[in-house]
């Protein structure tokens, strides 16, 4: 028996049972449990939430092998994809291969989707809206770069899957293909447990204290960093601020994979930058001259995930070389990483060594004064704020630090253009405008319903029919709406607080399709002033680019100021 099989298998069937609704539209058990595993794979591999997850979703009559799909945010002109198709077995008990033919339809599917001048017709309503926007931005000038994962609980494609893929001849910074199975998924909640690992290091080391901590410095094969990441995973990286970047269009990870298959590579100690590592307490055989064995205890890697990553790969692959006097440098830091003095240290390092690749910076603004205070007043309101990555959740009462940041932004900032589609800029040169020092938790959560609420509606095929707009209108209704909210209550933004908070939740609950209404007729008004015609005239792709920009905003604050929802005694 598979033990990690069965677990996940009963996480998925938790989901169904706890979240019917995400299932109304799947009469049969055995197709509600296959969505069930879409989500727990994607909310894993994409470190979000499980509602956040659901969004995402594709699947069902005319997916086009595509169970989910993700658009990262635009920078320098790459526009990165990331394109998920699932198959699951009831029988945990057989190992099979993910099936060849699904590969080989998803390879038809990127080289029809991603040409613009291919015509698509039998995709779904959600599937062929996210489509439609990722041609307008390739319109635009945008490259794509696509990630196709492939997820199962079993192995990996076989041998005429692998030919399929040879035969595609996709650009080879462009499309890449991975596999995901059970193991990754268990490994991902896992990760979050404490590692105590054994480390070989080859050669003397250096070990010194000071200021009350202890530091180690060595140097370590390469082939223990491969073992080490087979046996651990990325459990090792859980407080590493940035996922793996994988070797496509990655030129540092490529330089590393180069150095490790060139006939220099035994220079690759002097070519690298090497690993930092952190943990609570070390212990070696202080009696031995060199080659120790190190045990260390919650071990973490801070910097050089990459490289590990990196390294891992290549010698996977490459089994038959001789890595054997292939080395790299090891800083290990002795701290007791439960101290919040020492937390903050830890981020510092990461920050300050994390510099050659650029970083996802929310891990690191998660520990910000803001931030706790803010955790701390949510969870008085009944909500659970989530300021670092956590094994992903469906409980509605769970806000995720990212789904806090773009709601605030499009909503109460009124940036909703920015929030969607710069998504990483708001931990970045945007921190500071999103998070002020006057928001405060009630502003949020009611931010949040609004945003998951408009988010919700268009997953619902009646109204992306009745509204084509609705697939990319989403973040410019939730902003509307929050005016009209506000203004119905007769408030401004700096007079909702946890003292009207019950209040102002409770009319937005009792009246949000009211309020829908009135939002989605105020942006079909300003769609059609931008435009001088009705806005279903215009094709998709056009529609979407709408909402890239901020042309709108102007007409939307007019017609908000002539709609009697907003004509009430605002600021009272």
């Amino acid at each position: 028996m598979n033990v990690n099989k069965h677990i996940v298998d009963q996480r998925i069937k938790k989901i169904v049972r706890d979240k019917p609704e995400w299932f109304t539209d799947i009469k049969e058990e055995h197709r509600k449990i296959s969505r069930s595993f879409v989500l727990l794979s994607v909310s894993t591999y994409l470190n979000i939430g499980l509602t956040e997850a659901h969004s995402l979703i594709t699947d069902g009559g005319g997916d086009a092998g595509i169970d989910a799909i993700y658009v990262g945010d635009t920078a320098e002109l790459e526009l990165p994809v990331t394109i998920f198709q699932g198959k699951y077995k009831q029988n945990l008990e057989v190992d099979a291969h993910f099936p060849a033919n699904e590969v080989q339809k998803v390879i038809h599917t990127i080289w029809t989707i991603f040409d613009v001048d291919k015509e698509i017709h039998t995709l779904n309503p959600s599937l062929k809206s996210e489509i439609q926007e990722i041609r307008s931005l390739i319109a635009d000038g945008y490259i794509p770069v696509v990630k196709a994962v492939m997820v199962n609980n079993g192995l990996k494609w076989n041998e005429e899957g692998e030919q399929h893929l040879i035969n595609a001849s996709f650009p080879k910074d462009q499309v890449d293909f991975e596999h995901v199975n059970h193991q990754n998924i268990v490994d991902f909640i896992q990760s979050h447990k404490g590692i105590k690992a054994s480390i070989k290091l080859s050669g003397a080391s250096i070990v010194e204290n000071f200021n009350f901590k202890r530091v180690l410095i060595g140097k370590v094969n390469v082939a223990e960093i491969a073992k080490l990441f087979s046996t651990y995973g990325d459990g090792l990286l859980e407080k590493n601020i940035r996922r793996y970047l994988g070797l496509n269009r990655n030129r540092v990870n490529e330089a590393i994979q180069e150095t490790l298959l060139g006939e220099r590579k035994d220079n690759f100690y002097f070519k690298n930058n090497g690993i930092t590592m952190i943990c609570k307490g070390f212990s070696y055989n202080g009696l031995q001259e060199k080659n120790w064995d190190v045990a260390a205890d919650d071990i973490q890697i801070i910097n050089g995930g990459q490289t590990c990553k990196t390294i891992q790969q290549t010698i996977t692959d490459n089994p038959e070389n001789d890595y054997s006097q292939v080395y790299v440098l090891v800083r290990l830091y002795e701290l007791s990483v439960s101290d919040h003095d020492n937390e903050n240290l830890v981020n510092e390092i990461t920050l300050a060594t994390n510099s050659q690749n650029p970083v996802d910076l929310s891990d690191l603004r998660s520990n910000d004064l803001l931030q706790r205070t803010l955790e701390t007043d949510i969870n008085g309101l009944g909500y659970n704020y989530r300021r670092k990555r956590d094994i992903a959740s469906s409980n509605d009462s769970v806000i995720p630090l990212s789904v806090a940041a773009q709601a605030v932004y499009a909503i109460w900032k009124e940036q909703p253009h920015v929030a969607k589609f710069k998504r990483k800029e708001l931990f970045g040169s945007l921190y500071h405008r999103v998070f002020t020092q006057d928001l405060n938790a009630a502003q949020v959560v009611i931010a949040v319903v609004i945003y998951r609420y408009c988010d919700n509606l268009r997953r619902k095929v009646n109204m992306l029919e009745e509204y084509p707009h609705i697939s990319y209108s989403n973040y410019f209704i939730s902003m509307i709406i929050g005016k009209l909210l506000l203004s119905k209550n007769g408030l401004h933004l700096k007079a909702l607080t946890h003292n009207n908070f019950e209040e102002v939740k409770s009319y937005f609950e009792a009246n949000r399709e009211a309020l829908f209404q009135s939002a989605n007729t105020i942006l079909i008004q300003a769609l059609q002033d931008l435009y001088k015609e009705d806005y279903k005239n215009l094709n998709m792709q056009r529609l979407s680019a709408a909402f890239r920009r901020g042309d709108l905003f102007t007409h939307i604050n007019q017609r908000l100021n002539e709609n009697p929802l907003f004509a009430t005694k605002q600021g009272q």
